[in-house]
């Protein structure tokens, strides 16, 4: 793609993720996770996700960096086959930095989160 660091931003991902969608699954791998529907592309992403948590934990910050890399995509593919857009989880964080992070946790217990 030739982009430079700093130049690639997650919006550019999901764009083209969102393209990718409408492959065909023998010319995408994205396409072949989004074929498989959300469960999918959700397990694949909860694999990756462990994977960041071992790098984080025992190895060398470019594996982290690899594994962050996939966790990122994966997620954005689980938000392209559930259909939701990027902008909606921009603007739900930048609703919770309105307030320091305690309050955001707090609030989130009282209606019913974690």
């Amino acid at each position: 793609m030739g982009v430079k660091a700093g130049q690639f931003t997650l919006q550019d991902l999901a764009a083209r993720i969102a393209a990718r969608a409408e492959a065909t699954a023998d010319a995408s791998y994205t396409k072949s996770l989004l074929d498989g529907g959300p469960q999918r592309a959700a397990r694949k992403f909860g694999e990756e996700a462990v994977e960041a948590v071992i790098a984080a934990v025992s190895g060398e910050a470019s594996e982290l960096v690899a594994e962050s890399a996939d966790v990122l995509y994966h997620l954005l593919v689980v938000l392209q086959a559930r259909g939701v857009a990027l902008d909606e989880v921009m603007a739900e964080l930048e609703r919770r930095t309105s307030q320091s992070g305690h309050e955001e946790k707090a609030s989130r217990t009282r209606r019913g989160g974690e």
